[in-house]
């Protein structure tokens, strides 16, 4: 596992506190974990926006079959154009992170299991990753896919999205006490989801009014898997597609809620056909805004991020990039990425950063409004221990 440069007292007392669940039992002892599946772990790298500045998540070090593979979160604070090392200590990290906003400073992060961890280690903080505090833990593994935590806003209350497509809730500040909010099967049976025939959950979210969101992938062609508890009901709620794409296959790729709206990515289409469309709603899912379709063809999609206002970038392969303002907005093509590119972050004023990682070398680029190409702002040296997770 990774340690970043912290005080051994810190170190110690955080990963002590990690083991025992801060003061509940840890999950007894099984067989190594099931490690993430390659062709998913890197889609875990994205970022998002906070009133604590803008959060990164990126894979660095060496392959993933030597153990070397040590996921970092960065920060770039708000008013700065500088990032910095933001990776909670005491727990590995190897199976991925994955992160959730929780209101003004505070920030809640899951350690995704690999190796012999086999539950998921959940820290808080509350000061832009100043310090760190254990909360949880979760006994399960949370999905592989960067919507599996959220933070309702106003209650704190925390949903995690498990990688066996149940979803649970827990209440804050400490979130020790869990309860099972639905699974897929269950969604499944509803009438909303035969007429979807839900096949999987792929990302949770909350309203801005604090109503559970999950979205999944469709077998029922033009049918978007977005699904709403209401009142301990679940209802559609995902958005009509044009007459167009009404008899291409869905599937839910992002969810997640800003700036008093929730915005989704949806992959609409197969193979050489397929698009990807953004999509906006400012009333709970009751009404969506769509943007017009991106062609994506057979091109992988490596990493969605979202910005403060439901702006949206996303990285294909080739070193492409392509990003999108917000409702009534056209997706552009940005200049080709920085070799390395792990994920976008949207900034203030129209730009953007791209974060490119070798090793455990980070070199942030910068892609100026009009500009017509990337110039580097920042390289950053991340401690990793090599060999430490073997």
């Amino acid at each position: 596992m990774r340690l970043p440069a912290r005080s051994p007292a810190v170190v110690l007392v955080l990963a002590s506190a990690l083991a025992a669940g801060c003061g509940a039992a840890a999950p007894s002892a099984r067989p190594p974990a099931a490690e993430a599946p390659p062709g998913g772990a890197p889609f875990l790298a994205t970022s998002l926006a906070t009133a604590a500045g803008t959060w990164a998540v990126a894979v660095m070090g060496g392959t993933a079959a030597a153990h070397n593979n040590f996921w970092q979160l960065f920060l770039r604070p708000a008013g700065s154009t500088q990032w910095k090392l933001a990776t909670p200590p005491g727990a590995a990290d190897n199976g991925g992170l994955v992160v959730a906003g929780a209101g003004g400073q505070s920030l809640i992060t899951g350690f995704r299991p690999s190796q012999y961890l086999t539950y998921t280690p959940l820290v808080t903080t509350r000061n832009g990753g100043q310090a760190w505090a254990p909360a949880g833990p979760l006994d399960a593994a949370v999905a592989n896919v960067p919507d599996a935590l959220a933070v309702a806003p106003g209650s704190g209350q925390l949903l995690a999205l498990l990688s066996g497509g149940t979803a649970k809730l827990a209440a804050a500040p400490g979130y020790t006490r869990w309860s099972r909010l639905t699974t897929q099967p269950a969604i499944a049976a509803t009438a909303p989801g035969r007429r979807c025939g839900l096949r999987a959950l792929t990302a949770a979210t909350f309203t801005p009014s604090g109503t559970p969101l999950l979205g999944g992938t469709c077998a029922r062609p033009g049918t978007v898997g977005v699904f709403a508890d209401r009142n301990g009901t679940w209802q559609a709620a995902g958005p009509r597609l044009p007459a167009v794409l009404a008899r291409q296959p869905v599937a839910v790729v992002r969810l997640a809620s800003a700036a008093n709206q929730t915005a989704a990515l949806l992959r609409v289409g197969d193979g050489g056909a397929a698009r990807l469309l953004a999509a906006w709603s400012a009333d709970n899912g009751s009404h969506w805004a769509l943007s017009a379709p991106l062609p994506l063809g057979s091109t992988r999609l490596s990493s969605v991020s979202f910005g403060a206002a439901g702006e949206a970038a996303v990285t294909l392969g080739g070193n492409r990039a392509q990003a999108i303002a917000g409702p009534g907005a056209a997706w552009r093509p940005l200049p080709a990425l920085p070799p390395g590119t792990a994920t976008l972050a949207l900034g203030p004023a129209g730009t953007i950063d791209a974060l490119a990682v070798h090793r455990s070398l980070l070199t942030v680029w910068q892609l100026s409004p009009g500009a017509s190409g990337w110039h580097a702002s920042q390289t950053m040296d991340v401690p990793i221990q090599y060999g430490s997770s073997g």
